[in-house]
C-alpha cells in the first residue's frame, strides 16, 4: 500500500531541511499521520500548530520514526531533546498532501478521481455517481460527509474531506483493493486547508453556491474563491451547473468546461427537464447530453435533484462512462438523510433532510409543496459556534413556505441554545401567516410536529439528516431524527415501514 521513502527524499519534496540528520540514514518511512496515537514505527508524525498546543508536544510519546514540523515545532522538539530525524518546513499544511502522496506511492494517479464541490448537493451528487458508476461496471470508492465506502463497504472517517495523510492512505487502500473510480466531496475547508494537496483529480463538478460557512470564509467572494481552487488546468473536465450566477462565474474562470443547466438555458452541453412526477415523489426526467436525449426515472424528489443528476451524469460521461448504463444506476440511488422518506403506513408524508442553510431549507420545502395539497410543517434549528448570520434567514425561509414552524435546538455546542432559537425565531416572525412554536427539546419538537399532521399533509425535520449525534457543550449525545420520527409514528399506531 505504501512506498518506503528516505528522510532526505521527503525533505526534498517538502522543500525542508533535516535536523538530527546523522540518524536519518537508517530510517525508511512507509506511512504518515497527524494522530500521534495512531503512528507506528516506520511512520512519520506530522506535527502541526494547533489552537492551544503545538502538535510537536505530542511527538515525544509517539512511536513515530521521524517528525515533520515547522520552526516552532522544531524549537519545541529541540528543547525536549528529540533525537529522531526531523524534517522542518515553513508551513506543514502547504506540503503535507504532496509528502503524503509520495509516501503512499502517488495513489490518486492510478485512479479516476471525480471531485464534487458546491454548497448544497455534494453528498447527493456523489451517491448518484457511485450508483451510476457501479451500474456501468466500475469498481467505486466514495469519500464524503456520510463516511467512506470501498465497493459498497463502509469504512469509518470523520471529516467530509479527510486530512491529507488519511486521504492518501485511503486512496492507497483503494488501489490495493482494485478500485477504478473514486467519487469524493471536496469541501471549501479542505481546499483552503490543503487536505486535497497531492491529489490528482481527473474531473470535478460544481453544484451551486449559497450562504454557508461564513464563519470560516468572511465573504461570499472568498467562499467562491475557495471552491474555485478545485478547478485548475490539470482537470480533464470542469463540469459546472450554471443554474445560478455563481455557476456562471465558475464556468467563466474554469478550464475544459462542460456546462450543465436545468433552466432551459442556451449554450449548455447537458440539459435536463422534468417530464412528470409520480405520487411517491419520483421524477421522470429527460436529459440531453451532447445532442442525444435520454429518459430516466429519478427516485429522489425536488428540482435540485434533477440538477444533481444532470451534473453527475455529465461528470461520469466526461471520463468516458456510458450514459445509458450510468442512468440505470441512478434509478436506484438512495441518499441517507437527504429528503429521506419515513413510511410507516401513515397517510401523510414524513421526511428527514440535512438542510441546514437558508437556500437548502427553501428548496426542501418547495419540493414538499409540489407533492401535497395539504399543509406543511417543519422542525428547524441552527447550530451553535457557527455562522450566526444565517440563523434568521433560515427561520424566514421556513416560515415563507410552511404552515407550522417549530423552532428547536440543533447542535448548540458551547452557545446558549435559547439565544440561537431566538435568532431563528426573529427571522420566522418576519413572515405573516404560519404558526410559529418554540420547543427547546428536539425530541419533543418532533413529537409535536408529527402529532400535528393530518392525512394529506407533509412534515419535515431539517438540519441533521444522516447525523446520529447532538452536540451539547462538548458532549455528543446519540440522536437520530429518523429514529425519533419512526418512534412517534409507532406510538400513533403506524408501525409498518414501507419502501
Amino acid at each position: 500500500m505504501s512506498n518506503h521513502m528516505t528522510i532526505n527524499a521527503i525533505a526534498e519534496i517538502a522543500g525542508g531541511r533535516v535536523e538530527n540528520a546523522e540518524n536519518a540514514a537508517a530510517v525508511d518511512i512507509n506511512a504518515i499521520s497527524l494522530d500521534s496515537r495512531a503512528v507506528t514505527s516506520g511512520a512519520m508524525f506530522a506535527a502541526l500548530p494547533g489552537t492551544r498546543t503545538h502538535g510537536a508536544a505530542f511527538a515525544y510519546d509517539s512511536a513515530a520514526s521521524a517528525v515533520l514540523t515547522d520552526e516552532d515545532g522544531w524549537a519545541h522538539l529541540k528543547r525536549a531533546g528529540e533525537a529522531r530525524p526531523v524534517v522542518v518546513v515553513k508551513h506543514v499544511r502547504d506540503i503535507l498532501g504532496d509528502v503524503a502522496s509520495a509516501i503512499y506511492g502517488h495513489p490518486s494517479s492510478k485512479l479516476t478521481v471525480l471531485g464534487v464541490t458546491g454548497t448544497s448537493g455534494k453528498t447527493t451528487t456523489t451517491y448518484m455517481l457511485e450508483a451510476g458508476l457501479r451500474a456501468a461496471g466500475k469498481k467505486v470508492g466514495l469519500i464524503g460527509t456520510t463516511g467512506t465506502r470501498i465497493m459498497g463497504e463502509d469504512v469509518p472517517t470523520s471529516l467530509t474531506t479527510p486530512e491529507a495523510p488519511k486521504l492518501q492512505e485511503l486512496f492507497a487502500e483503494m488501489v490495493a483493493r482494485g478500485v477504478t473510480h473514486v467519487v469524493m466531496e471536496v469541501s471549501s475547508h479542505a481546499l483552503v486547508l490543503g487536505r486535497v494537496g497531492g491529489t490528482q483529480f481527473t474531473a470535478a463538478g460544481f453544484t451551486n453556491l449559497s450562504q454557508d460557512h461564513l464563519d470560516f470564509h468572511p465573504t461570499m467572494e472568498e467562499y467562491f474563491g475557495a471552491k474555485a481552487l478545485l478547478f485548475d488546468d490539470s482537470l480533464k473536465a470542469s463540469v459546472i451547473c450554471v443554474d445560478d450566477e455563481w455557476g456562471e462565474k465558475m464556468a467563466a474562470r474554469a478550464h475544459n468546461v462542460i456546462r450543465v443547466g436545468t433552466k432551459s438555458q442556451d449554450n449548455v452541453d447537458c440539459s435536463a427537464r422534468l417530464l412528470s412526477t409520480t405520487d411517491s415523489g419520483a421524477q421522470d426526467v429527460e436529459l440531453v447530453l451532447n445532442g442525444t436525449a435520454h429518459q430516466f426515472r429519478l427516485p429522489l424528489p425536488g428540482a435540485f435533484n434533477v440538477a444533481n443528476a444532470a451534473l453527475a451524469t455529465a461528470l461520469a460521461n466526461s471520463v468516458g462512462v456510458d450514459v445509458e448504463r450510468f442512468l440505470s444506476g441512478i434509478e436506484d440511488a438512495a441518499v441517507p438523510g437527504r429528503m429521506e422518506r419515513i413510511n410507516s403506513g401513515q397517510e401523510f408524508i414524513a421526511v428527514v433532510d440535512y438542510a441546514h442553510k437558508p437556500a437548502a431549507i427553501a428548496a426542501a420545502l418547495t419540493t414538499l409543496r409540489e407533492q401535497v395539497n395539504g399543509r406543511i410543517g417543519v422542525v428547524v434549528g441552527a447550530g451553535g459556534d457557527r455562522d450566526q448570520s444565517k440563523r434568521a434567514p433560515m427561520g424566514e425561509e421556513a416560515a415563507k413556505r410552511a404552515d407550522l414552524v417549530i423552532i428547536t435546538d440543533d447542535n448548540p455546542r458551547s452557545e446558549d441554545p435559547a439565544t440561537i432559537r431566538e435568532a431563528v425565531r426573529a427571522g420566522a416572525e418576519k413572515v405573516e401567516g404560519p404558526e410559529v412554536r418554540e420547543i427547546g427539546s428536539r425530541s419533543e419538537a418532533i413529537k409535536e410536529l408529527v402529532a400535528w399532521a393530518q392525512p394529506g399533509d407533509a412534515v419535515i425535520v431539517v438540519g441533521k439528516g444522516h447525523e446520529v449525534g447532538q452536540i451539547i457543550g462538548d458532549v455528543v449525545h446519540h440522536f437520530d431524527d429518523r429514529e425519533e420520527v419512526r418512534a412517534v409514528l409507532a406510538n400513533l399506531g403506524f408501525k409498518e415501514d414501507r419502501p
